[in-house]
């Protein structure tokens, strides 16, 4: 069988597919699940400094063609993830996983990475600039100058690998300012998309999610499309140091198929992840082989990023 081997940030892993931040990564038992399945890795529940319950339920349902949800951030805490990973080290000290993280404040967000900075921690680090379902609070990376201030800040001592979670952008030029924006730094990856936020969905004549009176961030196949263009865009613009990592609308082989001829070298799953389990893995692995065996690629380089266009 071809291989869906993938590296980033020169870490190796097995496969391609991952879960996405916020689908089955909120307790060690859920880790595991993944750990154990057939994807490369895992990502943790993006973590706060100190634990949060998020926002009141119900606050995520499964629509027909993907998700919608306003979680508000629920997890155990930086700790509580930090600590896991610790101890994964020493048992799986060949493995690499990746550790999510948020802060409420640019303060918070600076205590967690200097903790982070300070551990023992020798995976990948992923700052959410992009959680769309805070009530009160903005996604970072829709505002630029606030972007490029905070990653100055922390690239003055963050010495780690470090990538960060995107929300989707929708304007050309926004692609070019963000991309300017990310070449100055030592990045390592990109994560496009997190959720399109502030979905609304209604069945009879009531929304389904109680926070925000309804409206929520939008997954699944809604998001497939503009998940596609900003891998695409970004890989496209990013310096060659800079990886994507692929989220959005991943069902199917395809679909994963798709994000890597766009330019991901990783495909994240979330969706149909809780819809299904971690048994998606194994399926749509399995469907993506069946793909690159029909067109003779043996491995992911030889279709990644060379998505065709029309003269």
């Amino acid at each position: 069988m071809p291989s869906t081997q993938t590296q980033i940030a020169g870490f190796s892993f097995d496969n391609c597919l991952m879960n996405a931040a916020g689908v089955h990564c909120m307790t060690i038992a859920e880790l595991d699940e993944v750990k154990g399945s057939a994807a490369g890795t895992f990502v943790t529940k993006t973590a706060t400094l100190e634990a949060r319950a998020g926002n009141p339920e119900p606050r995520y349902q499964d629509v027909p063609l993907g998700s919608i949800n306003s979680m508000g951030l629920p997890n155990q805490g930086l700790d509580y993830y930090l600590d896991y990973l610790l101890d994964l080290q020493e048992k799986e000290p060949n493995r690499t996983f990746f550790l999510s993280l948020v802060g409420m404040s640019p303060e918070d967000t600076h205590t967690i990475l200097h903790k982070v900075e300070e551990s023992g921690f020798k995976g990948l680090t992923e700052l959410n600039l992009s959680c769309p379902n805070v009530p009160g609070k903005p996604q970072i990376a829709y505002d630029f100058e606030t972007t490029e201030r905070i990653l100055t800040e922390v690239f003055a001592y963050f010495k780690k690998p470090l990538g960060i979670k995107l929300p989707p952008y929708f304007d050309i030029v926004h692609f070019d300012q963000a991309a300017a924006i990310f070449n100055q730094f030592p990045l390592r990856f990109v994560n496009c998309i997190n959720s399109i936020g502030n979905g609304l969905y209604i069945e009879d004549e009531t929304v389904v999610i109680r926070p925000k009176n309804g409206f929520g961030g939008i997954g699944g196949q809604y998001v497939k499309p503009t998940a596609l263009a900003n891998v695409h865009a970004f890989y496209q613009r990013l310096k060659p140091e800079i990886q994507i990592i692929g989220t959005g609308g991943v069902l199917t082989g395809r679909d994963a198929f798709e994000h890597i001829l766009c330019g991901a070298s990783m495909v994240q799953v979330g969706t149909t992840l809780h819809k299904e389990g971690v048994a998606a893995f194994e399926r749509i692995t399995k469907e993506l082989e069946e793909i690159m065996v029909a067109k003779g690629y043996q491995n992911l380089d030889d279709f990644r990023g060379k998505l065709g266009y029309i003269g």
